[in-house]
C-alpha cells in the first residue's frame, strides 16, 4: 500500500501548496473563489515548461478522487427541508430554468462551432452551481482539460459580474427585496456568489436567495446520474476499445452526495461540523481543480476563447431571463 502512495506524494504536496495560496488569495480578494484561484495557479505551472512528470501520479489522484470526495461533502450543504420549503410552483421554476438553460447553452454552444465538451461543461455550471457542477459534470464525461477550465472561468467572470449589476437592475424591473432574492438565486452561478449579491439588498433577499439556489444544487445528482446514464448507453452501442470499462448507471459519488444531503436534512449534524465540512469540501475541489488546470494547454485555450466568452455571456443572460420570468410568474 505504501508503494501506491509513495509516487503520488510529491504531486498531493504541491497541490497541498497551492490550495494554501489560493484560499490566502481569496482571503484578499473574496470575490476570487479558491476553486478559480486554484485552477488558474494549475495552468501556470503546467505552461511554464517545467518537467512535470514526478508530479503527475499526485496530480492525477487528486483530479479524480479528490474531485469526488469533495462533490460528497457539497451535498451536507443542503437539506430536503429548504427544497420543500419552496413550494410546488417554486420547484417547478427551478426545474423549468435549470432545464432550458442547461439544454438552450448547449444547443447555442454547438450553433456557435464549440466542442461538445465545451457547450456541455458551460452549460451544467451556468445552470446549476459554477465550478462545483462543472468538476461533478467533468466527473463523468470525457472531456479536455482546456475545456474544464474555460466553463470555471466562465461562469467565475459572469457570476462576479453579477455581484455588481444584478442590484443595480432591481429597481428597474421593479422587484421587491424577496423577489430579487429569488431571482438571484435562480440565475446567479456559485453558491458563494448567490450571498455576495443578495447581501448587497439584505437579509429580506438573502434567505429566499439561498434557498432557491441550494434547490438548483440538489438538482446537480440527477443531472449528473442521468448524463452518466446516457454515456453508458452510448458507449453500449459502440466499439469499446477492449478492457474499458463503461459509464457506471450511477456514479459512486453523486450517491454519496445524495447520502450526505439525507445526513443533513436529519438536523442532527452540529453547526461546527457543517463548517469543517465545507472547508474540507473546498479544499479539496480546490485541489483536484489545481491537478486538472496542469494538464492544461493555454494555447488550445485562447484559440476559442472569443467564442467561449459570448457563449457565457448568452447563457448568463438566458438564465437570467427565465428567472425573472419565473418570479414575476408565481409572485
Amino acid at each position: 500500500m505504501l508503494g501506491a502512495i509513495r509516487p503520488r506524494i510529491p504531486g498531493l504536496a504541491v497541490a497541498a501548496g497551492a490550495v494554501a495560496v489560493a484560499f490566502a488569495v481569496n482571503r484578499a480578494l473574496p470575490s476570487l473563489s479558491p476553486l478559480t484561484i486554484a485552477v488558474i495557479l494549475g495552468a501556470i505551472l503546467g505552461n511554464v515548461g517545467v518537467d512535470l512528470a514526478v508530479l503527475k501520479p499526485g496530480l492525477g489522484y487528486a483530479a479524480k478522487k479528490l474531485l469526488r470526495a469533495g462533490i460528497v461533502l457539497l451535498g451536507l450543504k443542503l437539506a430536503i427541508g429548504d427544497v420543500l420549503h419552496l413550494g410546488g410552483r417554486g420547484l417547478a421554476m427551478v426545474v423549468v430554468i435549470v432545464t432550458i438553460t442547461f439544454f438552450g447553452t448547449q444547443l447555442l454552444g454547438r450553433a456557435m462551432g464549440l466542442s461538445k465538451g465545451t457547450s456541455l461543461l458551460v452549460a451544467t455550471g451556468f445552470s446549476i452551481c459554477g465550478a462545483s457542477a462543472v468538476a461533478a459534470m467533468d466527473g463523468v464525461t470525457k472531456n479536455r482539460e482546456e475545456e474544464v477550465v474555460t466553463a470555471i472561468a466562465l461562469v467565475t467572470m459572469c457570476g462576479s459580474l453579477a455581484i455588481v449589476v444584478l442590484p443595480l437592475l432591481k429597481g428597474p424591473l421593479g422587484l421587491s427585496d424577496a423577489a430579487f432574492g429569488s431571482w438571484v438565486g435562480a440565475s446567479v452561478h456559485d453558491v458563494a456568489q448567490v450571498v455576495a449579491t443578495a447581501s448587497v439588498i439584505g437579509q429580506a433577499a438573502l434567505a429566499p436567495a439561498v434557498i432557491v439556489k441550494l434547490t438548483r444544487v440538489v438538482l446537480l445528482a440527477p443531472l449528473v446520474a442521468g448524463m452518466s446514464l446516457w454515456q453508458r448507453r452510448g458507449s453500449a452501442r459502440t466499439n469499446q476499445a477492449p478492457g474499458e470499462k463503461r459509464p457506471p448507471i450511477v456514479p459512486l459519488f453523486v450517491v454519496g452526495f445524495l447520502a450526505m444531503v439525507a445526513v443533513r436534512s436529519t438536523g442532527l449534524v452540529l453547526a461546527g461540523v457543517l463548517n469543517v465540512a465545507q472547508t474540507c469540501e473546498t479544499v479539496l475541489l480546490a485541489a483536484a481543480l489545481f491537478g486538472l488546470g496542469t494538464s492544461v494547454n493555454l494555447k488550445t485555450l485562447f484559440t476559442t476563447g472569443g467564442r467561449a466568452a459570448l457563449l457565457g455571456l448568452a447563457s448568463w443572460v438566458l438564465i437570467a431571463a427565465l428567472a425573472y420570468a419565473g418570479v414575476r410568474l408565481i409572485g
